[in-house]
């Protein structure tokens, strides 16, 4: 169509300027290439895309299901990260009511932070790192299932340092060749898609900069969509939450396609999880679009509507997938240095002790 073929060589005149945003651009990981040739049959743009997601399961009270979940997995020590505000909630009491009735032995670790730092990050690692998880469960919202992620990756990679597999220019941005632990991701909001991404944000503190952590390998193995765990968002929370799942949909829909970003790898496992919109990608966010236009407004101003707020949840799902694999653009970059700057702003909605901007 007209306005994606303008959309398309606007971002094709950005990413000659050699725009590199750390955390969401399929830039990040343009280092790893810089030994090599980049070419594949003499191609400087890739040829290919990989699609990749967690499984995900949806229905209404879904989350009962959980402790059968780590029964079948062979857990025997399981590692449950939340937040302290949803350590008080339904969604948390419903996944312990689970794991008490099944037999499931784990630790409760609810210091995660809403919009994470480096900091966050470390201290949950070194919670886990103390202990022998065999399995992991985040209740949340994206910083949850985020920090889990990150939490999961350097238990398996103990000797690693932390800036090993942060993208880069902020980390080394190496790639994770080794297998993690499983990790069921039970998303409290609407927005973030992560619990079907590869991909762990948080802020770097002494640079004042958002980045991350981008891997396929980080995809949570479970996604347990469960619409009940929405209706407990205050309604500033479901509109700020929507609006991600908009920008993650838009965003992704109009980035470069895959075909069209360079360097080409010169090894599979060298490709990033943010490979440019491709046809499959294209379907999600769609789809996502449709759900928002239809149902955002009545999941903000009626907290007990179940079909809207449940659409909404199904949504970000989707939305994930789509940038899980396409990526995003210029929206979120422009959000990084904002976040990263805050200082006294403190979002309403958000029960937080310390400034936030709700960033997209």
């Amino acid at each position: 169509m007209a306005g994606r073929d303008r959309v398309t060589h606007l971002l094709r005149q950005l990413t000659v300027q050699a725009c590199r945003c750390p955390a969401h651009s399929s830039m990040h990981s343009l280092h790893i290439y810089q030994s090599g040739t980049g070419h594949v049959s003499g191609r400087n743009t890739d040829y290919a895309f990989e699609m990749a997601c967690s499984n995900v399961r949806y229905g209404k009270g879904v989350t009962r299901e959980i402790g059968m979940d780590l029964q079948n997995l062979g857990a025997r020590n399981v590692c449950l990260m939340t937040d302290r505000n949803l350590s008080k909630l339904p969604p948390v009491t419903a996944v312990l009511d689970s794991l008490a009735r099944h037999g499931v032995k784990y630790e409760c670790y609810d210091s995660v932070r809403v919009e994470p730092t480096d900091y966050s990050f470390k201290a949950a690692i070194d919670f886990v790192k103390k202990r022998n998880f065999d399995a992991y469960v985040a209740v949340g919202g994206g910083s949850v299932i985020d920090t889990c992620k990150a939490a999961n990756l350097y238990a398996c990679h103990p000797e690693a340092d932390f800036l090993d597999f942060v993208n880069a220019p902020v980390g080394k941005g190496k790639p994770i060749n080794r297998s993690l632990k499983p990790l069921i991701a039970v998303p409290t909001t609407a927005g973030t898609g992560s619990e079907t991404t590869g991909v762990a944000i948080f802020d770097f503190e002494d640079l004042k900069a958002k980045t991350g952590i981008a891997s396929r390998s980080l995809r949570p193995t479970l996604a347990m969509v469960d619409p009940l765990h929405t209706l407990h968002m205050p309604a500033r929370v479901a509109a700020n939450s929507g609006f991600d799942v908009l920008c993650h949909a838009l965003e992704s829909y109009t980035a470069l396609p895959y075909n069209m970003r360079s360097p080409c790898p010169t090894n599979p496992i060298t490709r990033p999880a943010y490979q440019g919109s491709n046809p499959i990608s294209d379907v999600w966010a769609r789809h996502a679009l449709c759900i928002v236009a239809k149902y955002l407004k009545r999941a903000v101003h009626n907290p007990d509507d179940v079909e809207a707020r449940s659409s909404m949840h199904l949504a970000s799902v989707f939305a994930g997938i789509g940038f899980g694999n396409a990526g995003v653009h210029l929206c979120h970059g422009m959000s990084y240095p904002i976040s990263g700057n805050i200082k006294t702003h403190k979002a309403k909605g958000y029960r937080v002790d310390h400034p936030l901007v709700s960033a997209t």
